[in-house]
């Protein structure tokens, strides 16, 4: 008669290679997609929790026999779900309004569940969940995007010269190509000597909605040829030329 608390090392071995598998196709994408937590983070936290799995559910068998010992075999598998919190926050970042890494924070979570449903030879579920994060990280991502591409605002910094006005134009330069700005936080950065004289600088920082990417193109074009700009950047990626991203002098 097979004795359910215990696993031949056969069986245990395959858990965990397949274990790896899954962990290591989740951690493929993200290893692609250029984030924080990769292939190999993905894979051991996969193999980790497979191994904690197995030990709750096999490694005390020499005790379930005994009279005054209770197994749960869920108790150490608890700890991992709560436990594996602090791998994910530390792939979480923020910089001003925008955070990032929250999917990756929660593809190691699900990770962990995944080589939880393996140690416990619920291999079905391991499978099936590997394959939906699959089709969430890929195909969601992308559809997501598309739906999503207009309703996102979009973010720019300028440093400029201090001066009247000078707000005013980019506010219409901008209104021109039928942007609309959705907030403005204004720094001041000290002062810089421009053709020999001392001017003031402030950094601005706008949050804007577009609708089409030409237009924001073609908005940070005219703006960027006025004297008063000291420098732009943009934080929408591909969204405006490349010669736009970088800092130029004035």
């Amino acid at each position: 008669m097979h004795n359910v608390w215990q696993i031949s090392h056969l069986d245990l071995t395959l858990r965990i290679l397949l274990s790896a598998l899954l962990g290591g196709l989740v951690g493929f994408e993200r290893e692609w997609s250029n984030h924080a937590a990769g292939l190999r983070t993905h894979i051991l936290v996969c193999i980790g929790s497979t191994a904690i799995m197995l030990l709750s559910i096999y490694g005390f068998s020499q005790f379930v026999n005994e009279t005054n010992v209770r197994t749960d075999p869920a108790r150490l598998a608890a700890q991992v779900i709560s436990g594996i919190g602090f791998l994910g926050a530390g792939t979480i970042m923020r910089t001003g309004t925008t955070v990032s890494g929250l999917t990756t924070a929660a593809s190691v979570w699900v990770v962990a569940a995944i080589g939880l449903c393996v140690g416990a030879g619920f291999f079905y579920c391991a499978s099936l969940a590997t394959f939906m994060v699959l089709v969430s990280l890929f195909v969601l991502n992308k559809w997501e995007k598309h739906m999503m591409r207009h309703r996102r605002n979009q973010e720019i910094i300028i440093k400029i010269c201090d001066k009247p006005g000078v707000l005013g134009s980019i506010a219409s330069r901008l209104g021109e190509q039928g942007i609309q700005i959705v907030n403005v936080k204004m720094k001041q950065e000290g002062t810089m000597e421009i053709a020999g004289v001392e001017e003031p600088v402030m950094e601005l920082l706008f949050s804007l909605k577009v609708f089409q990417k030409e237009a924001l193109i073609k908005a940070m074009e005219r703006i960027s040829s006025s004297g008063e700009i000291l420098s732009m950047e943009s934080k929408i990626g591909k969204l405006a030329d490349p010669q736009l991203q970088s800092s130029h002098s004035v």
